[in-house]
């Protein structure tokens, strides 16, 4: 049994994916004369960047019917419970942590019996180390927070309820 692969040798191969692992590469092609060789890593490719650091906005969608596991009770309430909220739903508009506060020593933004009007701030919400600020679309009373501070969100979830 032969020690190369392709004209490499097995101790040539090892060391690059050693490289690979220990710099954290995508991958890495070594070419001998018409030879050559890539050896790939776990990294992904890093996110496209945002232009000019205007704000996220996500695009609208439909939302998808929610299926929730009886032994997960923290997971996200079903279709049938946001049927059963009344007043207007605040949703997530991005993937992110909550947070309640601007800062651990500061007061939430919005806490349950609070009135709020169109475009107050209602919470921050962290993503890809962008704090967000997250604006009422509505005139109201905070009814329902749905999540805890520093709970990690999903697109689309609901967060709080405004009547």
């Amino acid at each position: 049994m032969s020690n190369k692969i392709y004209d490499f040798d097995l101790e040539t191969i090892a060391k690059l994916a050693d490289i690979v692992k220990e710099k954290d590469l995508g991958e890495i092609t070594v070419t001998t004369g018409e030879k050559s060789i890539t050896v790939k890593g776990r990294k992904c490719p890093p996110p496209p960047p945002m232009g000019g650091g205007m704000p996220f906005v996500a695009p609208a969608m439909d939302p998808m019917p929610a299926t929730v596991n009886a032994a997960a009770p923290n997971a996200a309430p079903t279709v049938e419970a946001q049927a059963a909220f009344t007043g207007n739903v605040v949703r997530s508009p991005i993937v992110g942590t909550f947070y309640a506060a601007a800062s651990p020593e500061k007061p939430p933004f919005a806490e349950v019996g609070k009135k709020v009007k169109k475009g107050d701030v209602l919470m921050i919400i962290e993503s890809m180390k962008l704090m967000n600020e997250i604006q009422s679309e509505f005139d109201g009373t905070v009814t329902r927070i749905l999540v805890k501070n520093g709970e990690a969100v999903e697109f689309d979830q609901p967060l709080m309820v405004i009547e």
